[in-house]
């Protein structure tokens, strides 16, 4: 079985870092760099790094911060523009082709797709640019189709957990989990150690990502494994 990460996530605006509750109410969080060192200092498996607003402003992503970041630290990180792996959302719904494209060139292992997914009645429901558009996508239907494509990874986000510290949504992350063989990082809803104790003994997710609990000190990563190992969970 592989063992469990734990990935802190960066969503960068402006070249800070920013953090909300439902994708609204943006606040600043931090320097990004800052940010990335602390975590590798202390133990995070890795890091992501996601623009929020490139869609919508309509211009390139990460590209002058990820070669500044990655002089500064030594551990894998996921960029919505380009490193270790590279994640597409709103530009692999509008064409998915993009998807195989990036994987026959990188290697699958490269691509993140991440979905950002709110329930609306009983359906769980794609969004894109940045959350603020709702596709005619059942998120499990797109997991699946971007694992045919070529998706190595999935970084799933519940729109409604997110900032909430409410917990993981574990009914759509088991759910998905059961209909790809992919690898999935679940995000939205951290709050507590005991939410990761959750999600990973709940579903079979691969990762738990997390961000404001990081950003303010709230949970120190080191803590938050040592936890987890006295949960009998297998952490890296």
């Amino acid at each position: 079985m592989l063992k469990k990460r734990i990935i802190p996530c960066l969503d960068i605006k402006n070249g800070r870092t920013v953090k909300g509750i439902n994708f609204e109410g943006i606040r600043d969080a931090g320097d990004p760099i800052a940010l990335a060192q602390r975590y590798v200092n202390e133990g995070a498996d890795e890091l992501v790094f996601l623009d929020i607003s490139a869609t919508n402003e309509r211009r390139q992503t990460l590209i002058p911060l990820v070669e500044l970041i990655a002089k500064e630290i030594n551990i894998p990180f996921t960029v919505g523009g380009g490193a270790d792996k590279i994640s597409i959302n709103t530009a692999a719904v509008a064409r998915p082709t993009l998807i195989s494209e990036i994987s026959n060139h990188f290697g699958n292992q490269c691509v993140v797709v991440a979905i950002d997914c709110k329930k609306n009645g009983d359906d769980w429901m794609v969004f894109t640019h940045g959350g603020s558009k709702q596709t005619s996508l059942l998120a499990t239907d797109w997991a699946r189709q971007a694992q045919q494509l070529g998706a190595g990874e999935l970084l799933l986000t519940s729109m409604n957990n997110d900032g909430t510290k409410s917990g993981f949504a574990l009914d759509i992350t088991d759910q998905i989990a059961r209909s790809v063989t992919i690898p999935i990082i679940a995000s939205g809803g951290a709050g507590s150690k005991e939410d990761f104790q959750q999600l990973f003994a709940l579903t079979s997710a691969s990762a738990g990502l997390a961000a404001s609990i990081f950003h303010f000190g709230e949970i120190p990563i080191p803590e938050l494994k040592s936890y987890l190992k006295t949960q009998t969970i297998s952490i890296r």
